[in-house]
């Protein structure tokens, strides 16, 4: 099942796909013109891959990680689907990512790669934009990159893990404008959603509502003010998002 939360008519609702209509959790029918999507879900910790696909690693002229380089999310960085996104006057370089979201759906520590599958709720898509211009240092490597203000939109939708047959092996699309600017596959990650879930639950407990972005595969380009970017991964959904500039951009 495909699940969202929405706004209508000024209260949060639940809502879920029927037939490509969607459905509030009270019964009633509505048009995607007489809401707006929040995040499908209210994440929990969020864990973020770093160069996790080896082509995307390559695009920036680094080599990819020996082990997974993890960073955090704060959760201002969230939106939703059809929401807009700000890019500051004096950035030269912000790259969308679209990742597939891995929601965690029960309590974790030390689980096996063989067993991962049984700790996941189910999937979104988020688009995990990096403004390169703030990368730092060694130090402090992504925090200003990405966790700046409604830079992630994740949705529209949460897939139920139940439907996802293969989430190793689903196509990733970008599109800016109407014009495809990034394909791969979820296939491609170094290291695969057991794996991350191994990792981080042998030193930490998941629990149930943190995701793990789990990276980008090559294909990331510039974008500018007025674009509509589209980031697309197969059975989940689309997931649509406008950059906008100085002058519309509220704090």
């Amino acid at each position: 099942m495909k699940r969202a939360r929405v706004v209508y008519k000024g209260s949060i609702y639940k809502a879920e796909e029927q037939k490509g209509n969607i459905k509030l959790h009270n019964g009633l029918f509505v048009s995607e013109n007489d809401i707006e999507w929040l995040p499908p879900i209210e994440p929990g910790t969020v864990f973020a891959l770093g160069l996790n696909y080896s082509d995307h690693a390559n695009e920036l002229s680094f080599k990819a990680p020996e082990e997974p380089l993890v960073f955090l999310k704060g959760p201002n960085t969230f939106t939703g689907h059809r929401s807009q996104t700000h890019r500051p006057s004096d950035v030269t370089h912000m790259h969308y990512e679209c990742e597939l979201g891995v929601v965690i759906g029960k309590q974790a520590r030390n689980v096996k790669r063989a067993d991962a599958y049984d700790y996941v709720a189910g999937y979104t898509i988020g688009n995990d934009y990096a403004f390169r211009d703030y990368l730092e240092n060694y130090y402090r490597p992504n925090l200003r990159v990405k966790n700046r203000d409604h830079s992630t939109p994740l949705g529209p939708w949460f897939v139920d893990a139940s439907d996802i047959v293969d989430p190793m092996n689903l196509q990733i699309r970008t599109y800016v404008n109407g014009e495809m600017t990034q394909e791969g596959s979820t296939k491609d990650m170094v290291f695969g959603i057991p794996s991350l879930i191994e990792y981080l639950s042998g030193f930490m407990t998941l629990n149930p509502g943190d995701m793990i972005l789990t990276g980008t595969p090559k294909g990331t380009v510039d974008t500018k003010v007025g674009d509509e970017v589209v980031t697309e991964i197969e059975g989940i959904g689309s997931l649509h998002n406008t950059i906008i500039g100085d002058d519309e951009f509220i704090y």
